[in-house]
């Protein structure tokens, strides 16, 4: 079994304070000191409305996009909030997440916190 070197924070939390004192920092901090060869969050769920609708979120989503964190958002969720489009803007690649988490959970490479 190979060592994990991939880590996805699935951000499904619509709590600022959450987002920014655990799924932003953890994502960041993996990518800057290495802890992960490769760091990916997930926009998911509630988390979704929160990041379109709070713009001093926007800086933390920015310096992770910066640091290349890969960014991704569910549509199905992106789109029943209405938010697709302002998550795309972002840089953020908005696609149907349910496969992908699968891969993810399924990846003996890859381990998967939800927030």
């Amino acid at each position: 079994m190979s060592q994990p070197n991939k880590v996805v924070v699935v951000w499904a939390n619509g709590d600022r304070e959450v987002a920014i004192s655990m799924a932003f920092m953890y994502t960041l901090n993996s990518k800057l000191q290495e802890w992960w060869d490769e760091v990916c969050l997930v926009v998911w769920g509630p988390s979704a409305k929160l990041l379109a609708e709070d713009i001093t979120l926007h800086e933390h989503i920015e310096e992770m996009k910066n640091a290349g964190v890969e960014l991704l958002a569910c549509k199905a969720c992106t789109d029943s909030y209405g938010v697709s489009g302002a998550l795309e803007n972002m840089g953020i690649t908005v696609k149907y997440m349910g496969v992908g988490l699968t891969e993810f959970l399924k990846d003996e490479a890859t381990r998967v916190i939800t927030v």
